[in-house]
């Protein structure tokens, strides 16, 4: 039996009389509830992860903190290939084309395992040098690189996690994800408590991985043996399809590359920010994780919105494709703007949940509310990244991400941070975050997108 958003789309999809400005209002939001309660979850881990090995000290904080941006290039690196896939998925689903969405699938699940094995290696090869490169101190070194080599471990498990994920909501289920994250931060906390006693920094990584593993499972048999349309049906071929691969190349390689080249950005600021020291890198890495809380709900938003433009241009009903990106974007700026607000003066109180110490706290509260001014810039980023993923165009959005991220943010925080300490880093953030949100939302609007 089909669930709820599952119809929902099915029937938006099907009919021939235009949708009301309200009834196009509650699909977006609908699709979106879901997927934020799935992003927000995920960001929950971040959360117990920092709060539990906090208690350990400062250095216990800043080991994760030096090799956090590591791990997001390559948990990026899978989210791209995830999505050369799973929006080509939407497209079929839309088109009413269900067998073709199984091929679809079934090809991007092979890619996925070949993938994620590769980037597995490469990031346990590299794993006991890599604090050393980034400038850490001698003291964290061990931890830094026992935490990311476990992560590395876990690679496969969050590419099947990501891909299946993807899946289930570019055919519609969004809520299978939401709450199979849900269940993941659960199962988190357990295995944390299990083995950071025994482990310390390396522990958090081990539970996180086992969390990982976990909801992996769980998402391919919810995917694979239960999805009303991409369900595994005998007889069917699993044949590799060049033509699969060569459309998700295109939509996957651009991801690949902005996310390389904006992790490799977000890793040079860790470089620009190591030398200012333990307390310094600590207070960032517990800020990133605060102020994700604000910016996880619009990573729903644009969640929902590929799955609304993917699907509406599949069937063809291009106008309606622009409605629902443009309602995703106004949606985004609302929430994301209000989560900025409260977060504004609840984050004293948040830095405290995480860390003991309390020149920590005072930094990272200071630099986080320098970029909360920012939010609003950032909704328009990432709602409209989303919106235009849904339909392929994924290359001239990453090229304009690369200029703002080398040419603004890692220029404003090499000539900042010597005069302002870790503010300075933070301003160049904040200002960039503002400059990407309007490419981005000036991208959106232009519609040529529309076209492809």
């Amino acid at each position: 039996m089909k669930g709820k958003n599952e119809t929902v789309l099915a029937a938006v999809m099907n009919q021939n009389r235009e949708l009301t400005g309200r009834e196009k209002v509650s699909v977006v939001w609908n699709l979106s509830v879901p997927a934020i309660l799935a992003q927000v979850t995920s960001i929950l881990m971040q959360y117990i992860d920092a709060a539990m090995v906090g208690g350990l000290g400062a250095r216990a904080s800043a080991s994760i903190g030096v090799v956090s941006t590591s791990t997001w290039l390559l948990g990026s690196m899978c989210t791209s290939l995830s999505a050369g896939f799973s929006v080509q998925t939407a497209h079929q689903i839309g088109a009413g084309n269900e067998e073709r969405a199984r091929k679809v699938m079934k090809n991007g699940l092979m890619a996925a395992v070949i993938f994620s094995m590769i980037l597995m290696l490469c990031g346990t090869a590299v794993s006991s040098r890599l604090p050393e490169w980034l400038g850490a101190e001698e003291a964290i070194w061990q931890d830094a690189s026992g935490y990311f080599f476990v992560y590395a471990c876990s690679l496969p498990a969050v590419q099947l996690n990501s891909i299946a994920g993807y899946m289930l909501q570019c055919s519609g289920d969004m809520r299978t994800p939401g709450l199979l994250n849900a269940l993941m931060c659960g199962e988190d906390v357990v295995f944390n408590m299990i083995f950071i006693g025994r482990y310390g920094v390396t522990g958090a990584a081990i539970g996180t991985a086992l969390a990982q593993v976990v909801t992996a499972c769980l998402m391919l048999w919810r995917l694979c043996l239960c999805s009303p349309a991409l369900r595994l049906r005998k007889g069917e071929s699993w044949r590799p399809e060049k033509v699969i691969f060569a459309r998700a190349a295109k939509i996957s390689i651009p991801m690949g590359f902005e996310n390389l080249a904006m992790c490799g950005a977000q890793i040079a600021s860790t470089r620009i920010i190591a030398p200012l020291g333990s307390v310094a890198i600590a207070a960032n890495s517990f800020a990133v994780t605060a102020e994700s809380l604000c910016y996880m709900p619009g990573y729903g938003i644009g969640s929902a919105a590929t799955t609304l433009v993917g699907q509406s241009l599949g069937a063809g009903k291009k106008k309606l494709a622009k409605n629902f990106a443009d309602l995703s974007v106004l949606l985004g700026c609302g929430v994301m703007t209000l989560c900025g607000i409260v977060m504004y003066f609840l984050c004293p109180a948040v830095f405290a949940m995480l860390t003991p110490d309390q020149s920590v706290r005072d930094l990272g509260t200071a630099v986080l509310r320098i970029e909360l001014f920012a939010e609003p810039f950032y909704a328009m980023s990432i709602t409209a990244s989303g919106a235009l993923r849904g339909a392929g165009d994924t290359l001239v959005p990453s090229i304009l991400n690369l200029i703002s991220m080398w040419g603004v943010r890692l220029t404003l925080a090499v000539i900042l941070v010597g005069q302002m300490g870790l503010a300075g880093a933070w301003i160049a953030m904040a200002v960039e975050l503002c400059v990407r949100g309007i490419l981005l939302f000036v991208r959106l609007r232009h519609g040529k997108w529309m076209k492809r």
